[in-house]
C-alpha cells in the first residue's frame, strides 16, 4: 500500500480521468475516501487501486 496516500493528499484515479482531482478524506486499513471534483465522494479500496498522487501547480503570475 503506498504511505504517501494519507487526508489531506490530492490523487487522481488512474482508470477514471473524468473525475478530475480528488483529495483524499480518511485513509482506514485498506480504504480511502475520496472527494472527486467531477464525481463526488467515493470509498476506493487500495487493493485493487493505484491512486496517483496529484502535484499541486503553483498559481501562474
Amino acid at each position: 500500500m503506498d504511505l504517501s496516500i494519507v487526508p489531506g493528499a490530492l490523487v487522481r484515479h488512474p482508470m477514471e480521468p473524468d473525475w478530475g482531482l480528488g483529495v483524499v478524506q480518511s485513509v482506514i486499513g485498506h480504504r480511502a475516501t475520496v472527494n472527486f471534483e467531477h464525481r463526488g465522494k467515493v470509498l476506493i479500496d487500495l487493493r485493487h487501486v493505484t491512486l496517483k498522487l496529484a502535484r499541486q501547480d503553483p498559481p501562474h503570475r
